[in-house]
C-alpha cells in the first residue's frame, strides 16, 4: 500500500487510473489477490465497500475530489489553464454525453476518456484522429494538474 500512496503523491492521474485498472483486474482475476499482499489489501477494501462488481474505491473517489477542487481552484486563478479548458470543453461535453454518467465532472470525464482509450489500445482497437487531438489536449490538462498537486504537496507552490 506504500507504493501506491507514492504514486499518488508522484502523479495523482496516473494514481486514479491506476486504481481503477487494479480494480478492474481484481474484478476479472479475483483470485490473484492472494498472492500479492498489495492486491489482497485493495481486495479487501472492495470487499468492504461493496464495490467487488462496478464502483470505484474510496480512496480513488478521494483523489478525484482534491484534483477537482485543485482544477476549481485554477480555473480561477491561471489563465492559460483555463484556455486550455475551454478548447477542450466542446470535446468533453460530447464525450460525457455518450457515457453512462453525462453529469460527470471534467476531470472525471477526462480520465475516464484516458482509460477507455487505453483500455482499447490493449484490445488493438483503432482510436480516431479526432479522439487522439481530445486525448492529447486531455492529457496536457492532467499532466498540468498533476504537476500543480506535486508542487503543492512539496510546497512549492
Amino acid at each position: 500500500m506504500i507504493l501506491i500512496m507514492k504514486k499518488k503523491k508522484d502523479n495523482i492521474a496516473e494514481y486514479i487510473l491506476y486504481l481503477w485498472q487494479l480494480e478492474d483486474y481484481l474484478r476479472a482475476f479475483p483470485e490473484n489477490a492472494m498472492a500479492n499482499p498489495e492486491l489482497s489489501d485493495i481486495m479487501d477494501m472492495m470487499h468492504l465497500e461493496g464495490i467487488t462488481e462496478s464502483g470505484h474505491l474510496q480512496l480513488a473517489q478521494n483523489a478525484l475530489s482534491e484534483l477537482e477542487d485543485l482544477h476549481n481552484e485554477l480555473l480561477d486563478t491561471e489563465a492559460p489553464y483555463r484556455a486550455v479548458m475551454i478548447h477542450l470543453q466542446p470535446s468533453l461535453n460530447v464525450f460525457k454525453s455518450k457515457t453512462d454518467n453525462p453529469t460527470m465532472s471534467d476531470v472525471e470525464a477526462c480520465l475516464t476518456l484516458l482509460y477507455q482509450v487505453m483500455l482499447l489500445r490493449l484490445q488493438q482497437q483503432p482510436i480516431s484522429a479526432e479522439t487522439e487531438v481530445v486525448v492529447n489536449d486531455a492529457t496536457q490538462l492532467l499532466r498540468f494538474l498533476s504537476k500543480t498537486y506535486y508542487d503543492e504537496s512539496q510546497g512549492e507552490v
